[in-house]
Formats: C-alpha cells, structure tokens, sequence
C-alpha cells in the first residue's frame, strides 16, 4: 500500500486522540479520499470487546448478527446524538495499510457498534442517515 495511504492512516490516529471521547475516525472526515479509518475503544466504558487499534484501509462488512437500538453520536455532528439500530456482533475485515496484510476483526458490543459507525463513513454515511426520524434525534449532553 502507498506511503501516502500509511501517513494518512498516521495522521487520522492523531486527529483522533487529540479529540476526548473520539474512539475512530475515517479518511473523508478530514477531506480525504481513500476507504480507510481508524479505531481504538480501548478505555471506554462501554467497552466488553477489544481488538486493539484497528486501522483498516478498504473495510467490509463479513457478518452482522444481534441487532440492538442504542446512542451514537459523532465528530462530524457535534450536537446531536441519535438512536440507531446497529448489529451488537460484526466480524469485519480490510487491509493494513504498509504491510498489505489482510486483517480480520471479530467485535461486540460497544466496539461492534464502533465499527459499523466507521464502515458507514467510508461508504459516505452519517449516523443520521440510519435514524428512524427526528423523534429519534437528541441534544448531545453537556456534562461539566
């Protein structure tokens, strides 16, 4: 994989931990044009899965089992949260970027959850786009 593909993978890590309560980012959130993200719940409190930092350029979707309605929230929409429907099991694979490698993450839970969010930003996708409607938009809380 190109140089380029592995700074930029570099630099979403670094956008991502400057930003408190960020747990992923994808390359179009900051204007890039490549499938490719970032990820790390380590930390979380929601967190029962870990798979370490996953960094995955051309991510797919394997399967999707245990479908649940929870909170998300994202970077890209500052101010609102939304309740979303989102399988509680994936087991999603894609390329390392600089090794070529193909990586397999098998998640639940918070991090399942995480995964898709990213998945969907790489095919063009905001949180709201999986909202049943606005009764489903909420304020993000403001916790001092």
């Amino acid at each position: 994989m190109a140089p380029e593909v592995v700074a930029l993978a570099e630099a979403l890590l670094d956008t991502m931990r400057a930003h408190a309560g960020c747990v992923g980012l994808a390359a179009n959130q900051v204007g890039a044009d490549a499938r490719l993200f970032v990820l790390d719940v380590g930390g979380h409190a929601k967190t029962r899965s870990y798979s370490g930092v996953v960094v995955l350029a051309n991510p797919v979707l394997v399967e999707a089992t245990r479908w649940e309605k929870g909170r998300e929230g994202c970077l890209s929409v500052p101010d609102l949260t939304g309740d979303v429907k989102r399988a509680r099991r994936v087991i999603v694979r894609g390329v390392i970027p600089g090794s070529g490698e193909l990586r397999v993450v098998e998640a639940d839970g918070y991090e399942a959850v995480a995964l898709q969010h990213e998945l969907d930003h790489v095919d063009g996708r905001l949180f709201l786009d999986r909202v049943a409607g606005a009764h489903a938009l909420h304020q993000r809380q403001t916790y001092l």
